[in-house]
C-alpha cells in the first residue's frame, strides 16, 4: 500500500464522519435560553369566529321528522299530443 492511499484512508474519508457527527451534535443540543422573551411563549389569543346568523337547518333521523318524500322520476309529457296517420 503506498503512501498516497493511506494519507486518503486515514484523513481524507474521515471528513463525512466528522461532518455527519457534527450535523448530529447540532440537532440535539439545546437550544439557548434567551431572557429577551417576555410572555414566556405564549401566543395571542384569537377571536372567537362568530356564528352564522342563518337558520339551522331541521334534524333528520330518530330525533327529527322523517325525511321528505323523494320527488317523482317520470316526466309527463305537456303540450297538446300528435296524431298518427290513419295508414298506418
Amino acid at each position: 500500500m503506498d503512501v498516497a492511499t493511506l494519507v486518503w484512508m486515514l484523513v481524507v474519508l474521515k471528513i463525512p464522519i466528522i461532518a455527519a457527527l457534527l450535523l448530529i451534535w447540532y440537532a440535539v443540543r439545546e437550544p439557548d435560553q434567551s431572557s429577551d422573551e417576555d410572555d414566556g411563549g405564549s401566543r395571542v389569543p384569537r377571536e372567537p369566529t362568530p356564528r352564522p346568523d342563518r337558520p339551522r337547518r331541521p334534524r333528520r333521523g330518530p330525533h327529527g321528522d322523517p325525511p321528505a318524500p323523494a320527488p317523482k322520476r317520470v316526466r309527463e309529457a305537456k303540450g297538446r299530443r300528435l296524431r298518427r296517420p290513419a295508414g298506418r
